[in-house]
This record gives structure tokens, C-alpha cells and sequence, in this order.
């Protein structure tokens, strides 16, 4: 059975972030992921993960000001000691937190700008050598260029070429599935084709990134395939409900009720 993760930065928004873990196990989830963790002492959300029972799929390192629009670091030419900074950050909380996954975000930059390329292929080679001495592997993601324009790492291509060129073994691809809608398609053929880099996938519909319930994807069929696949990862639940989280988990207990015959 896939293991989906509820992502705590898009579902239970309703109450504060620290009661959306208990909330999550509750709704039948048994793993849990999100943006960033750093408001918290490491420590704590431990605590309640082990009080819940859940599993920590996945969590970002820093990726700068984020109010002020900065979404990643890793590609900016000039910031190269804060983004190693916040690699040995992500590192010691995962080591407290226990998961294997760090997503590291690229932040804007032109992809075919060579000194953006340079640092980038540089800064990723350097955190996956660094996460590796804790055993957790560094994730990197396309996302598309209508929500996040101006995005370094926009398709599962440039993510493919980066982690052939760095040649590190931890360095994954994190495959969200509604970004490669957007910019790619052909979903079962890209997730052939890139299988062998993917460690982390993510889900919502298209066009409006709601429950894995409606638009132009089909789940369903996704799900089965991966089921037949053996695929072992998590499944980030990155949505936004229609209404609330509760009442638009039908597709989940349809998933549930279909694996199960």
C-alpha cells in the first residue's frame, strides 16, 4: 500500500501548526512532511511525533526570506556560506527528527545563466557529500514556472542533468506530479524515465492543486500503476482542500478500499 504524507504547510491549516500532527494521524494518515520546521526546537516536534505515532517523511532546508519572496538559496551566486549554513540546520534536525529526506530549493535564477549553473552544481555537490555523513538524502524538485515564475529548476530534465553531473549517490529527484503536469505531461513515461533518480513523490490535481480527486490527472490509474511498481517512498499530500482537510479525504479512503479489494 502507497504511504501518503500529509503535507502540515497545506492540510489542517484550520489550527496551529503543533496540532496538525495529532490531527493528521487521526484522519488516517501515518506519516507527515512540510515547508520548514526551524520556528520549532527540533526536539519538540520530535516529541510529537513519537506521542502520534507518525513518521517523518520530509521537511526543506532554508530557503531564505521567504516573506519577502526568496525560495531557495542554492542557486544565488554571493550567498554560497548561508546556503551551507542551512544544510548543517536541515542536517541537525533531521538527525533529531529521524527522516532521510532533505528538499533543497534552488531559488530564482536563470537556468542557462553558466555562473547560476556553476554555483548551483557546486552548492548541491557540496550539501549531498555533508547530508551524507548523517545518511539522509538531498532532494531536489522542479516546479513549475506559473506558481513560481522565475524558478531555477522548472523540469524533470534540468533536475535529471544536475544529478547526473553532481554523480552523488544521495542526490534524488522529488517528483511532484502536479508540477510536471503543468510544465511536461506524459506522466507515466517521465516517472519511467526518471525512476531510478526519484526518491519522494508529491500530489494534487491540476489545474487548481486540490484533492488528487478532480481535474485533469488521473489518480487513480497513477495510484495503481505505483502500487504495481512496488513503489516504497512516501507520497506528499502538497494540496490545497476545496473546503477543509477532513471533508475532501474521500480520495484516500477510496484508495484505501481499492488496494484492500
Amino acid at each position: 500500500m502507497l504511504n501518503f504524507a500529509a503535507n502540515l504547510s497545506f492540510l489542517f491549516t484550520d489550527r496551529p501548526f503543533m496540532e496538525r500532527f495529532v490531527a493528521a494521524k487521526n484522519a488516517g494518515f501515518d506519516s507527515v512532511e512540510y515547508l520548514f520546521p526551524y520556528d520549532y526546537p527540533a526536539q519538540q516536534i520530535k516529541e510529537i511525533l513519537n506521542d502520534s505515532g507518525l513518521e517523518q517523511a520530509l521537511f526543506n532546508a532554508f530557503a531564505g526570506d521567504w516573506d519577502a519572496g526568496e525560495r531557495g538559496l542554492a542557486a544565488l551566486v554571493g550567498r554560497e556560506s548561508e546556503f551551507k549554513a542551512s544544510i548543517e540546520q536541515a542536517a541537525s534536525y533531521a538527525e533529531v527528527l529521524g527522516n532521510q529526506r532533505v528538499h533543497i530549493m534552488s531559488g530564482l535564477a536563470d537556468f542557462t545563466d553558466s555562473n547560476a549553473f556553476e554555483t548551483y552544481l557546486s552548492n548541491i555537490s557540496w550539501a549531498a557529500d555533508q547530508l551524507k555523513l548523517s545518511g539522509i538524502n538531498a532532494l531536489i524538485e522542479p516546479i513549475n514556472s506559473r506558481d513560481m515564475p522565475g524558478y531555477f529548476l522548472t523540469t524533470p530534465a534540468q533536475a535529471g542533468e544536475v544529478i547526473q553531473l553532481a554523480n552523488r549517490a544521495n542526490l534524488k529527484m522529488q517528483f511532484d506530479l502536479y508540477h510536471a503536469q503543468i510544465m511536461c505531461g506524459d506522466l507515466v513515461t517521465h516517472l519511467e524515465r526518471y525512476w531510478p533518480m526519484i526518491d519522494h513523490l508529491q500530489v494534487a490535481s491540476v489545474p487548481h492543486r486540490n484533492e488528487p480527486s478532480s481535474g485533469e490527472i488521473n489518480y487513480p490509474y497513477l495510484f495503481s500503476w505505483l502500487d504495481q511498481k512496488g513503489y516504497q517512498g512516501f507520497i506528499g499530500c502538497e494540496y490545497r482542500p476545496k473546503t477543509t482537510t477532513l471533508e475532501g479525504l474521500g480520495w484516500l479512503s477510496e484508495y484505501k478500499r481499492s488496494f484492500n479489494g
